[in-house]
């Protein structure tokens, strides 16, 4: 009789692998390059997909029940929080702006991401390859819906969040993350993957969660808090599929590293600037504050990123272009965006301020260098002007950066009093750029940013109006017009937070209602609105 034969069981990596490079295989009816033709004509040289490893081996039914035990927590917490009433326990009304800014600014590229990571998860040969972007797919969409859900809690009860998926495809300053996202959906896949997990999630991620997520927490907002933890294991798996992705490339080929440099340089300057919008946030949008965009930095880029590329540097990876002028920027870039959204405010669905006394000798002590001398009287300024009832809004439209497409407001490096211009000139045309970074992105590939949406160019050749609007009609109002356009409500979403509705409608539930609290100060609903 023979012996019985015991199947021996699988380990982890083995299962894995049977799980999902198991389930792949060559096709045969058409050559394998004309099924996979995108991860080839970057000129990125691949001669092992084997090579690759996955980053965490998470299999489909391991990955559903992970994840549904999270989603139990996070809408849990969600519930409670909205049963209780808890917008009533941040700290300050100004405080949902910076979730304004989230929704409208952050939120949307979650579900870029994952139509990205969707598109090359279908392009890679290698099934392991394909397996991380689908599984980082997935990941996105669940990332859209769970900030979705958790800040619509706060659209019941404040204005400027009604209509963030129309804004986002509009409004002037959102066409800076959203030009980000088209520019690495429209690059090959292994740039994309550079673009998105290494150079924004692996090297900038945390400087947007982890001190946003903190100051959520210190302004008492638990809903946003506990999707940001929910989200941030899932970003731990892109992180390391970012690295992954790099030194893989790097391993392949020496032909790889100028190719991959290149990249790196490029994106990690679009994060940069991209993250513009969150280092105001960070300085500017929390009453509570926890650190300074100029610590958070120095903490995970110059500390974190600068032993990332002492790593790299045994591959031929130096550290990006531009990285020691970000480095400088630290001590300027949040003042100089709050002060463009101060003066653009009636355009600009959420509200904002001049910081109050305390808030500005915090400031000063986190920004000992540049504060007091370059922005503080500026501030004060625009303080004596408002009480006086002079609230300054800028009635012009901006020169815009045709790269990052921020209005032309940063400095020279080293100089703070003199902003700092670029320009390039191609088939005819000029072109604007606000730093040397920019200018390098758009001279090495000028015929993809010629094509770009920039809001003003698009508002003076009458493209952002209804199409009843009639410029001819006696009295048209054409920036009335751009704000109807955009689904704004003028009067109510935008202008000062000093006499608005959020500020007296948090007042009165809150029991401390200043006596006599009116309307806005300054310009009236439709004036001064300047894109």
């Amino acid at each position: 009789m023979d012996a019985p034969v015991i199947k021996k069981k699988l380990g982890l990596k083995e299962r894995y692998t049977a799980m999902t490079r198991g389930l792949a295989w060559d096709t045969t009816y058409q050559p394998m390059d004309k099924v996979f033709p995108y991860d080839r004509y970057e000129g990125i040289r691949i001669h092992d997909w084997d090579r690759w490893e996955d980053p965490f081996r998470l299999t489909m039914d391991a990955y559903w029940k992970y994840q549904g035990e999270k989603e139990r927590k996070l809408y849990a917490v969600i519930e409670a929080f909205a049963q209780n009433n808890g917008q009533l326990g941040v700290t300050d009304a100004r405080y949902v702006n910076a979730l304004k800014l989230f929704l409208q600014g952050v939120t949307p590229l979650e579900y870029g991401a994952h139509r990205g990571f969707a598109h090359v998860g279908r392009h890679f040969t290698g099934a392991g390859a394909r397996v991380a972007a689908q599984m980082q797919s997935i990941d996105e969409l669940r990332h859209f819906q769970t900030e979705t859900h958790a800040l619509s809690h706060y659209n019941k009860y404040f204005n400027g969040m009604h209509n963030a998926s129309q804004w986002y495809d509009r409004v002037w300053y959102l066409s800076v993350p959203k030009s980000f996202f088209e520019d690495a959906m429209t690059a090959g896949p292994f740039e994309f993957l550079t673009a998105v997990s290494f150079s924004f999630e692996y090297v900038l991620t945390n400087l947007l969660f982890v001190p946003f997520m903190s100051g959520a927490a210190h302004n008492g907002d638990l809903s946003t808090v506990t999707f940001g933890f929910s989200a941030q294991s899932d970003e731990s798996r892109h992180m390391t599929l970012g690295i992954e992705c790099i030194k893989f490339m790097l391993e392949q080929d020496p032909a790889n590293v100028p190719i991959v440099q290149r990249w790196i340089d490029k994106w990690f300057w679009r994060g940069y600037r991209l993250l513009t919008l969150v280092a105001m946030m960070q300085d500017y949008m929390l009453p509570k504050r926890v650190m300074s965009w100029k610590q958070a930095w120095e903490m995970y880029a110059e500390e974190n990123g600068g032993a990332l590329f002492r790593d790299l540097a045994r591959y031929g990876i130096r550290e990006p272009m531009g990285w020691k002028e970000a480095c400088e920027g630290k001590h300027h870039i949040s003042h100089q965006a709050w002060n463009i959204f101060y003066n653009y405010g009636a355009a600009a669905p959420f509200h904002t301020w001049v910081p109050e006394p305390q808030e500005m000798d915090w400031l000063a002590a986190q920004y000992p260098d540049s504060f007091d001398r370059h922005y503080r009287p500026r501030l004060e300024h625009y303080r004596a002007e408002q009480q006086a009832g002079r609230r300054f809004y800028n009635k012009t439209l901006p020169m815009l950066c045709t790269t990052c497409q921020i209005p032309m407001g940063f400095t020279e490096p080293g100089d703070a009093t003199r902003i700092c211009y670029r320009e390039s000139d191609y088939q005819g045309d000029k072109y604007h750029f606000c730093s040397d970074g920019c200018k390098h992105i758009f001279d090495h590939e000028p015929e993809k940013y010629v094509q770009s949406w920039l809001p003003v160019h698009q508002i003076y050749q009458g493209r952002c109006f209804k199409p009843d609007a009639d410029p001819g009609r006696p009295g048209f109002d054409p920036l009335a017009a751009v704000l109807d356009w955009y689904g704004l409500n003028a009067g109510r979403d935008n202008f000062d937070f000093e006499g608005s509705e959020d500020q007296r409608h948090f007042a009165a539930w809150r029991g401390n209602a200043p006596p006599g609290a009116g309307g806005q100060t300054g310009a009236t609903a439709g004036e001064g609105a300047a894109p």
